[in-house]
C-alpha cells in the first residue's frame, strides 16, 4: 500500500531520536480483535512505522477479549489492543488470576453504538422509553436479550446507562449476555439477540444488511470516553523498556495518521483485508467517512465518532483512569478480585511511560498535550 506509506514518510522526515536497543531475538506478538479501533496497530505495520522504530512485530487476530487477556497473562502475546478496563481487571484478578498489567497509550475515544433489531423498530421502538413500553406489554411472554462484549467494558456501561435512562432495569427487565464482537451480527440475524452494544464495524454491518438500526452512540451517552488501550504485562515493560517505548511511539504515530480525514478511505481499504477486519470495504468506508445516523434527526460526524488522536486521546491521564475505575470496573466485580484503589491508577495508566515514548516520535510538539501536574487525583473505586 504505497500511498499511505509514502504520505507518512513525507510527514515524518525521519526525526526519531536514537535509542539504544538490544537485538530482538523474536518478533513482538501483538494481539487485536477485528474492529475499526484496532486500526493504529494495523496501520503501524502497513505504514512501516514498526520498522522505522527498529521493531519486528507479528500481528495476531483474536476472537475476543478474554482470549486477549489470557494470552497477555500467559506470555503468548507481548502487547495487545485491549478494552480500557482490562489492565485494571487483570491486575486485581477480575475474572482471572491476578497479573500486574499496565498501559502507556490510549488508542482511541468513542467508537461504540447500540444497535437494535428491525423487529423492535417494527414493533414501535424508537428509544429507550418506547422499549420500556414494549417490555411491559410483552412481560409475560417475551424477555428481550442484548449483547455486550465483556463484563467490565464501556459497551456494558453504555447499554446499562441507556436502558436506565428509559426506566428499564438492566437485571430485572432484560437479559444481558456476553458475545464476542465479531459474532454480534450473526446472533442478531439468527434471532438470538434483540440488540447489542459493540464497536465498529458491527453496527454498520447490521444497518447495511437491513437487519438492524442504530439507536444511540457512545458520543451521545459518554462523549470522549476512553475506549481501547495498548495493554502489556508490567514484567514486559520492566524487562524490555526500550522495545516498549518504541512500540508506543510507532503506534502513537499511527494514531495520528488514522485521525486525519484524508486518510480514512485508505484506512478502510486496509482494514477490509481478510487478515484484519475482513468485512467489505464499503461497510468500513461508511463507518469511517459517512455521516452516522443514531436515532436522531442530526447525523453525527464520523470524525467525531472515531477519535484516534485529537482531544488528547492518547494520553493515559488520571482522569481517564478514574473514569474507567468508576464506571467500568464495578460492572465486573467478583468476590475473588482485590478491590481497586486510587493509588493503583497512576501505576496502571502510565503517563510517565507515554511521555518518555513521545521523545521517540516524529511529533515532539505533542509533549505539550498534557501537563500531569495540573491534574488532581479523582476519587474512585
Amino acid at each position: 500500500m504505497a500511498g499511505p506509506r509514502l504520505r507518512w514518510r513525507a510527514l515524518s522526515k525521519s526525526r526519531h531520536i536514537p535509542l539504544q536497543i538490544t537485538r530482538q531475538l523474536k518478533p513482538l506478538r501483538l494481539g487485536f480483535v477485528p474492529l475499526v479501533d484496532a486500526a493504529p496497530l494495523i496501520m503501524a505495520r502497513e505504514l512501516g512505522l514498526y520498522e522505522q522504530h527498529g521493531l519486528r512485530v507479528q500481528l495476531s487476530r483474536e476472537l475476543g477479549w478474554a482470549t486477549i487477556r489470557d494470552k497477555i497473562i500467559f506470555d503468548q502475546l507481548e502487547a495487545a489492543h485491549a478494552l480500557a478496563a482490562m489492565p485494571f481487571g487483570a491486575t486485581i484478578g477480575q475474572g482471572c488470576m491476578p497479573c500486574e498489567c499496565l498501559t502507556g497509550l490510549v488508542l482511541n475515544l468513542n467508537g461504540n453504538a447500540i444497535t437494535l433489531s428491525t423487529s423492535l423498530r417494527d414493533q414501535g421502538v424508537r428509544d429507550a422509553g418506547s422499549l420500556r413500553q414494549l417490555i411491559e406489554l410483552r412481560r409475560h411472554d417475551r424477555r428481550f436479550t442484548f449483547g455486550v462484549v465483556f463484563p467490565s467494558s464501556s459497551h456494558h456501561y453504555l447499554l446499562r446507562e441507556w436502558l436506565q435512562r428509559g426506566g428499564i432495569h438492566p437485571e430485572a427487565d432484560v437479559n444481558i449476555v456476553i458475545v464476542p464482537a465479531p459474532a454480534m451480527f450473526e446472533n442478531l440475524r439468527n434471532g438470538h439477540l434483540d440488540g447489542y452494544c459493540v464497536g465498529e464495524p458491527w453496527n454498520t454491518v447490521a444497518v447495511r444488511r437491513g437487519l438492524g438500526w442504530g439507536v444511540v452512540s457512545s458520543l451521545q451517552l459518554a462523549s470522549r470516553h476512553p475506549e481501547k488501550v495498548l495493554m502489556v504485562k508490567k514484567s514486559f515493560a520492566d524487562q524490555h523498556p526500550e522495545e516498549h517505548l518504541r512500540l508506543i511511539a510507532a503506534i502513537y504515530e499511527a494514531c495520528q495518521w488514522c485521525d486525519r480525514p484524508e486518510n480514512r478511505e485508505d484506512l478502510a481499504r486496509v482494514l477490509a483485508r481478510p487478515g484484519y477486519v475482513n468485512v467489505p470495504f464499503e461497510v468500513l468506508r461508511d463507518s469511517l467517512t459517512e455521516p452516522v445516523q443514531f436515532g436522531t434527526d442530526q447525523p453525527e460526524s464520523p470524525h467525531d465518532f472515531h477519535i484516534f488522536h485529537r482531544h488528547e486521546a492518547n494520553v493515559p491521564t488520571l482522569l481517564k483512569a478514574a473514569w474507567v475505575a468508576n464506571h467500568l470496573l464495578r460492572l465486573g466485580r467478583s468476590g475473588s478480585a482485590t478491590p481497586a484503589t486510587p493509588a493503583m491508577l497512576p501505576r496502571i495508566l502510565r503517563n510517565d511511560i507515554f511521555q518518555a515514548a513521545l521523545h521517540l516520535t516524529a511529533a515532539p510538539a505533542a509533549l505539550t498535550e498534557t501537563n500531569p501536574k495540573t491534574e488532581t487525583e479523582p476519587a474512585c473505586c
